[in-house]
């Protein structure tokens, strides 16, 4: 990064910030994705369907940015789930899985009241890039 404290990430393939905020950002050996929540990178609107397909939205939209700055999901180090109906926990584990290989991230998912547009969840992450560089 030549002596920058921090670089912006953005990928077109993600949805765009809903507010002053990154997708994500470098700074030395890490990166730190900006929470996602299940909006349609097409569309602008949250994802149709139940609390399944709100998941795989708000993990394909991390997945994308990811993968968009030049990682893998095995680079992620660190998770952290914000949901509004902690008794989706084992649903949320069922699709999380599929995204995920062992060693898994560790992680946290904490239950809110509410989260941005209504969103049913949100998933940021941390990544550790320096041995890809």
């Amino acid at each position: 990064m030549s002596g920058e404290v921090k670089r912006e990430v953005f990928v077109e393939t993600a949805p765009k910030p809903v507010g002053p905020y990154s997708q994500a950002v470098e700074s030395g050996c890490f990166m730190f994705v900006s929470g996602q929540i299940p909006i349609n990178p097409e569309t602008g609107a949250l994802e149709e369907g139940g609390f399944k397909e709100s998941a795989k939205r708000a993990l394909d939209n991390l997945k994308a940015i990811v993968e968009g700055a030049g990682y893998s999901m095995d680079d992620i180090v660190k998770v952290t789930v914000y949901i509004t109906d902690i008794s989706r926990f084992s649903e949320f584990n069922e699709v999380y899985r599929e995204y995920f290989n062992r060693p898994y991230p560790a992680r946290a998912v904490v239950g809110v009241a509410a989260l941005p547009l209504g969103a049913p969840l949100e998933v940021e992450a941390v990544l550790y890039t320096c041995r890809r560089k």
